[in-house]
């Protein structure tokens, strides 16, 4: 068994449980987490209310950006094919599509 863990869009949230779902994999645990890598803070890319939901360094210079962690545990001869399927959903190509972690 494996555990994967998808940090993603929160606009994206839908249409991965859709697809995980459609595999045979509907049980995973769920989390609205905040955080930032590469990419900056873009107000209009984020859908609920930013007062709320992002957070200011004390310098006011770094805006966290919002996002979903999901985490699911699978068969080992699974861990390919829910990859590719978070992927296939999630991957746009631009900063902020996220990261995938498969742990043992």
């Amino acid at each position: 068994m494996k555990e994967i863990i998808a940090i993603i869009r929160p606009n994206k949230m839908t249409q991965t449980k859709d697809v995980l779902n459609a595999l045979g994999f509907p049980a995973m645990t769920a989390q609205r987490v905040m955080g930032r890598g590469k990419q900056k803070a873009i107000i209009g890319e984020v859908s609920f209310d930013i007062q709320n939901e992002t957070l200011l360094k004390e310098e006011g210079t770094m805006r966290y950006i919002p996002k979903r962690l999901i985490s699911l545990i699978v068969p080992d001869e699974d861990v390919s094919l829910i990859v590719e399927a978070i992927m296939r959903v999630n991957q746009t190509g631009q900063n902020g599509d996220g990261k995938l972690f498969v742990c043992p």
